[in-house]
């Protein structure tokens, strides 16, 4: 039996849900499909919101043949033998085929390249899906000969809707007896994502028979079912967060043994190298920094690693470096003093550049006294002379506030003290 979410996914754009604003009435992309004239274009969004639904839907109300391949299970042969394909189903007096492909953002540069040429010449029109930012996942070249819309995880009501159309359409829900008193938790366990959604809806009223006693969906029994199937870590879901959450937390309140287990909880449950490799990145300059300032150069360096040997021997690199951000010295410093400068802009604006610290690189701007009475510090005994470096308005503000509890920041403050006296410290 098919799941729930493949029997209600929707087969007409007037059927689609969510998206309003590329594919609602008169919006661009729906504009393209009624005319016609399909432009290459890549669609990037969460999981669960329908990019592959709409590459499929738009296929149909074109009526052109449909390829899809998938970036985990397909190489540079499978692309060109779809675009071998795609130029024998070509027709003059009808649209290209479409090539969809699924996380487009996991082909190599060299997978990439071996679109280009089918995608320039027309042979198909290509749609890609993808979870991660084009930008920098995209080679530029394709990146330039497609257009990139966003996709917006669904909505509240958007979500209620499609509850609702399932328990009275859908060949099996619709006769059961099911009564939906809280949508709440069915909604926030689904994050906006429609897939997940369905998969839930369909796990609580599993039990719920033909002509039986009516079962009403609330939020506690929504709960109680999801926690007693809630034997796999969700890469995308709320726990997701919540276990990256506890991970770093550990490494900030320095236990090896709480990082490195919250990180296997991670790995086994099959999470994105990169995510983890980002998150230990970010911890290693927020809650080390400059305690310990050869832990950022760690984290970038076991990601490069993790990413260059990939799983299962990733986890070793991965272990490796969690252990050492979560036995290193600790300090925020630099964390809040860029917190603390953009809250100080905030409230008092774009403030102007003091003359002598402008750059004069014309001879009007010399005679406005652009860079006037700047003095160059390595002309200064011990490459270093007092002066203002800040706005008027800002004199004397310490943004950067070492912290005197370890051996690196506490020298940092001894040397900020010698050169600027009680000017900010």
């Amino acid at each position: 039996m098919q799941p729930l979410a493949e029997r209600m996914r929707p087969t007409s754009l007037d059927d689609y849900v969510g998206q309003t604003h590329i594919v609602g009435t008169g919006a661009v992309l729906r504009r393209a499909v009624e005319t016609k004239r399909l432009p290459s274009f890549i669609l990037w969004g969460p999981p669960g919101v329908g990019k592959t639904t709409l590459a499929k839907i738009i296929s149909s109300q074109l009526e052109v043949p449909f390829y899809m391949l998938s970036a985990v299970n397909s190489g540079v042969k499978d692309v060109r033998d779809t675009i071998e394909k795609a130029k024998r189903g070509q027709f003059f007096d009808r649209a290209s085929p479409i090539l969809f492909i699924d996380e487009i953002h996991r082909f190599s540069k060299s997978q990439q390249d071996s679109l280009l040429g089918a995608v320039e010449a027309g042979i198909v029109t290509l749609i890609g899906a993808t979870t991660e930012n084009p930008s920098f996942e995209v080679i530029p070249a394709l990146l330039s000969r497609c257009q990139v819309y966003i996709l917006e995880p669904l909505g509240k009501e958007e979500l209620k809707s499609m509850v609702d159309k399932a328990l009275t359409q859908d060949a099996i829900l619709s006769k059961r007896a099911v009564k939906v008193a809280d949508y709440d938790t069915l909604l926030r366990y689904s994050g906006g994502d429609g897939r997940r959604l369905y998969n839930l809806l369909e796990l609580v009223t599993n039990e719920a028979e033909p002509g039986g006693e009516v079962l009403i969906i609330t939020n506690e029994l929504v709960s109680d079912r999801v926690q007693e199937n809630l034997t796999r870590y969700d890469k995308t879901g709320e726990q997701h967060y919540d276990i990256a959450s506890a991970m770093i937390k550990s490494i900030r309140g320095s236990d090896p043994n709480g990082a490195v287990y919250w990180m296997a909880r991670m790995i086994d449950g099959g999470e994105d190298v990169k995510f983890i490799c980002r998150r230990l990145i970010i911890s290693a300059s927020e809650d080390i920094g400059l305690a310990n300032p050869n832990a950022l150069l760690m984290a970038t360096t076991a990601a490069q690693a993790a990413q260059m040997v990939g799983y299962p021997e990733a986890r070793i690199i991965l272990s490796q470096a969690v252990i050492y951000l979560a036995t290193s010295q600790k300090s925020n410093s630099s964390y809040m003093a860029i917190n603390e400068a953009q809250s100080v802009i905030r409230k008092t604006g774009t403030l102007p550049v003091p003359l002598h610290l402008r750059n004069a690189p014309t001879k009007l701007m010399k005679q406005l006294d652009y860079g006037k009475n700047y003095n160059y510090s390595h002309d200064n005994p011990g490459n270093f002379k007092a002066q203002e470096y800040l706005p008027d308005e800002l004199s004397g503000k310490a943004f950067f506030v070492p912290k005197p509890n370890n051996p690196t920041e506490k020298g940092i403050l001894e040397r900020l003290k010698l050169w600027w006296g009680g000017k900010y410290y």
